[in-house]
């Protein structure tokens, strides 16, 4: 590896258009994997930008961290994608979108009829949740995510 090959954090910091907060933190979380001078200080790798540029792509589609770190996980010794990595990430990718992509349709055609209901009869609304009976489907807001209160039993 040559010299010109290693970055000190400020230097990936500018290149990058991250704080160095940033990449301290997503050190921490497990993104990237800095190697440590003599005197402690963190140097990187050329190729970590490619990783960050990456974190960056990922995030601009609206995934998490969490999800990111998932992905780059299975990428030997903390490179970036290459080109068939990135057409299987591709693909994952597509299909989270086109889920997300589903649950906001869904979510914007049931507001539809919120605006025009108000909201008065809660026996009719598509969000309504009596008795908290789409907590058997599990967390979050169940409706807004696609399930229907026809498919939810009844809370004995």
């Amino acid at each position: 590896m040559k010299a010109t090959d290693i970055l000190s954090i400020g230097a990936v910091a500018e290149r990058t258009g991250l704080a160095v907060s940033a990449l301290r933190y997503y050190e921490e979380f497990g993104l990237i994997t800095p190697m440590r001078a003599p005197n402690g200080q963190r140097r990187f790798r050329r190729a970590d930008l490619r990783r960050l540029a990456f974190v960056q792509v990922a995030q601009g589609l609206g995934f998490g961290l969490p999800r990111i770190r998932e992905v780059l996980a299975d990428l030997p010794d903390g490179r970036p994608p290459n080109a068939r990595d990135w057409k299987k990430i591709s693909a994952m990718f597509r299909a989270e979108l086109d889920q997300r992509i589903a649950t906001l349709e869904t979510l914007r055609d049931d507001l539809d009829g919120c605006i025009g209901c108000g909201c008065l009869s809660m026996e009719r609304c598509a969000l309504y949740n009596a008795r908290d009976k789409a907590a058997k489907k599990g967390s979050g807001a169940r409706y807004l995510m696609g399930d229907r209160s026809s498919e939810v039993p009844e809370v004995g």
